[in-house]
């Protein structure tokens, strides 16, 4: 059942209560809705907390112009009202960078980290084709680069039949398009202050990415793992950016074998 934290933030906790706990933090322009197909495997062995971030899915507008460490603080409040510790954070795309910063800001509240299609260095071409796209938004609004964003995200038959499809559409003309506009530019810009950071990310983490991603590639996959010493790397066969939604099963039995390993 979905609740409502004193920041507007939506959020639904579930599984096992006294295992240890994971979060699910989904990507830019989607919903906790995202994680559907991974729930039942994660819910069986672990306290699940899955929440949309501001101004996705149910959650209110951000309280103040969105960062990286916004949305951090976003999963740190949470947290802190639910009296939750420490948990495994698992991100999916800009999930995957605020996973990262909640890491650097909030060392003690992290046990793992996993890193899902997360963008990193793009090179400067790159950089700028992700920061047009961020100023069509603001401009022509949250569905205006939907279409060319499937065929980057999906496989050419997972987009003519897959049932995902119609939801990650849904998913996107829900968001608040302030907020959208902002997360936005926030996946554009946010990378560069993940790059090789000042104060290194020293948890178990798992980096993990599809070879055909173009926007989360396994360079770029490759690139944080090796800023995170110790970490793993998995590049999966073939898939696009949202191979988590066409094939749960490839992401989500790794990450509980990572998971196993290192809570």
């Amino acid at each position: 059942m979905c609740k409502v934290a004193p920041d507007g933030t939506a959020y639904e906790l579930t599984g096992q209560e006294n295992a240890p706990v994971i979060v699910l933090v989904h990507g830019l322009g989607l919903c906790r809705h995202l994680w559907n197909d991974h729930l039942p495997a994660f819910e069986n062995k672990y306290r699940l907390l899955n929440y949309d971030l501001y101004g996705h899915g149910d959650s209110a507008p951000p309280p103040q112009t969105a960062s990286l460490s916004v949305y951090a603080k976003q999963l740190s409040d949470l947290m802190s009202h639910l009296q939750i510790s420490s948990a495994a954070i698992v991100g999916f795309s800009i999930g995957g960078m605020i996973n990262r910063r909640f890491a650097m800001d909030y060392p003690n509240k992290v046990s793992a980290l996993v890193i899902l299609n997360s963008p990193h260095d793009r090179g400067e071409e790159a950089q700028l084709q992700v920061e047009e796209r961020a100023s069509k938004v603001r401009e022509q609004g949250p569905m205006a680069t939907l279409d060319e964003a499937l065929k980057r995200w999906f496989t050419p038959d997972y987009l003519t039949n897959g049932t995902g499809v119609d939801d990650v559409r849904k998913w996107r003309s829900q968001v608040d398009q302030e907020s959208y506009a902002q997360a936005a530019w926030v996946l554009a810009n946010g990378v560069r202050e993940l790059i090789a950071p000042e104060m290194p990310i020293t948890k178990p983490a798992i980096v993990i990415t599809c070879e055909n991603d173009i926007g989360s590639t396994p360079k770029m996959s490759k690139d944080i793992s090796a800023e995170i010493a110790g970490s793993e790397l998995l590049v999966i066969p073939e898939l696009k950016h949202l191979g988590l939604m066409e094939k749960p099963e490839v992401f989500t039995n790794p990450v509980i074998e990572f998971l196993a390993r290192n809570l």
